[in-house]
């Protein structure tokens, strides 16, 4: 029986670790061949290793998505080995480090900010570009539901997954004629690389992490990688603009 991404073309960023290397061998397993991206070489590779070990299809590319060029290479690369992307998963992005909103420092703000707004906004306009030119294709974004709630210590990063979620909603109106459908998912908090960081840093403890979880644990980056699937496939072809909560009940309190 084919995949659910049978044949397509899907670009995944921040593809190295977490949810994005868990969507890359999720999608792959549905029969789409995955293009990875990611600043850090050898967590890209070691994903693109782990699609081929399982029996799907794969390459890598190394790229910044703050810098305009390096997005804008990352897709052209993509649409000449493939000749065209049908689906993206914009999730690369950084936590930065805590501090509340007046100590947090200007190089912080900024870097956040570069790295999971503009980085977004970036891969979007050159993604959506080039699916103009081949009759439309599904977008993905990460957002997360610090997009939706308040978390203290961490002003730029909540500013930078309010503005992703609304990002998402802008494009998706604007391209909604155009057969592009735009949605993001607003994880809340799972067991990635990002989350072990500030449990090494003893920035926040695991208990205090859990305690908001409504169903008692941290999440997986395959439950993320779920949600992302659903969005990219025909399955949710009446969903575009959406924030797709998957977050164990935390912002239902």
């Amino acid at each position: 029986m084919p995949g659910l991404l049978q044949g397509k073309i899907v670009l995944v960023t921040g593809g190295g670790s977490g949810i994005g290397r868990a969507t890359a061998l999720r999608v792959a397993g549905e029969g789409a061949k995955v293009m990875i991206a990611d600043y850090i070489p050898e967590g890209g590779e070691r994903t693109v290793r782990m699609v081929k070990e399982a029996g799907g299809e794969a390459g890598f590319i190394e790229a910044d998505v703050s810098i305009a060029g390096q997005a804008e290479a990352m897709v052209s690369e993509t649409v000449k080995r493939h000749g065209r992307v049908d689906c993206a998963f914009n999730n690369a992005g950084i936590e930065g480090k805590m501090a509340n909103t007046a100590e947090c420092s200007e190089e912080l703000f900024d870097r956040v900010i570069a790295i999971n707004l503009k980085g977004v906004w970036l891969c979007m306009k050159y993604e959506i570009q080039a699916m103009l030119k081949t009759g439309g294709g599904n977008i993905v974004n990460t957002a997360s539901i610090a997009g939706l709630v308040g978390f203290e210590g961490l002003p730029a990063y909540n500013a930078s997954k309010g503005g992703v979620v609304q990002l998402t909603r802008t494009a998706a109106l604007e391209f909604a004629t155009k057969k592009i459908r735009v949605n993001c998912v607003c994880p809340g908090v799972i067991r990635t690389p990002m989350v072990e960081r500030l449990l090494d840093n003893r920035s926040i403890t695991e208990e205090e992490l859990t305690s908001g979880e409504p169903i008692g644990r941290m999440g997986r980056p395959e439950e993320i990688a779920e949600g992302v699937l659903w969005l990219m496939s025909d399955a949710s072809s009446f969903v575009t603009g959406h924030p797709l909560v998957i977050d164990g009940a935390w912002v239902a309190r």
